[in-house]
């Protein structure tokens, strides 16, 4: 029996050494696209094929000693045996992308500004500072086992709670609030009722649209929250001071 101890040059060269076959597996990097007709001529292809399944390695076998026969042949199934590995689901190198992007929530600018004081009646401004890791496009990749997978992230919208019992929902990152614009209504915010001190949170709704070169796809939803507050007054209470 040959092991790959006693052939580490062609290890090197032509990938994982299985005993039970005597062949030398490696995966493609990257996979050939879908329409590739490497994968008509794959040994083991399965009736029925579906692009995202599986991978294509290339194949060397031995014939007597270390001598080569055979040349490459293709496989869509992964190495057999144990040291072989597991074909790589593009859908988990999805989420490492995602991981990989750092995304976050909104940079949240809101008028009256912290610390100031707003009056019942009056709008309160809400927006968020767009950047590629607060709003997006942010776009990643990631490759493993001769899979690559491309991933673009942006925000949906982002649902912003009041403190009073409301949410407002903006499919836009919102425009800062100019003096200029007076009482003007905001493009993205919110009317209190009542005087008091309200928290206000923001969850960014980021989808993240992803493919592969195996030809698998899919979106992926994430949220990510951010946080700031608000004191509002009533004017007559203002006023006595």
């Amino acid at each position: 029996m040959i092991d790959e101890s006693e052939v580490p040059c062609f290890a090197e060269r032509y990938g994982w050494f299985n005993p039970s076959d005597r062949c030398y597996w490696q995966a493609f990097d990257p996979q050939p696209p879908p329409d590739s007709y490497k994968w008509q001529l794959a040994i083991g292809l399965p009736a029925g094929w579906q692009p995202g399944q599986g991978a294509l390695y290339n194949r060397t076998c031995l014939a007597k000693g270390a001598e080569l026969m055979g040349g490459t042949a293709y496989s869509a199934t992964p190495p057999p045996g144990q040291g072989g590995g597991a074909v790589v689901d593009p859908a988990q190198l999805a989420q490492q992308v995602v991981e990989a992007m750092r995304l976050t929530g909104a940079n949240i600018g809101i008028a009256p500004k912290p610390g100031s004081t707003s009056l019942v009646g009056l709008p309160v401004w809400l927006w968020n500072v767009p950047s590629d890791t607060t709003w997006g496009p942010k776009t990643g990749t990631a490759s493993a086992g001769g899979v690559t997978v491309t991933a673009t992230a942006h925000v949906e919208r982002i649902v912003w709670t009041t403190g009073d019992g409301a949410t407002v929902t903006c499919t836009t990152p919102g425009k800062a609030y100019q003096p200029s614009y007076g009482t003007a209504a905001p493009e993205c915010g919110h009317t209190y009722g009542r005087a008091g001190q309200f928290a206000i949170g923001a969850t960014s709704k980021w989808v993240v649209d992803w493919t592969s070169t195996t030809g698998a796809s899919g979106r992926i939803a994430t949220d990510r929250t951010a946080a700031t507050a608000v004191a509002i007054a009533e004017a007559q209470a203002l006023n006595t001071h």
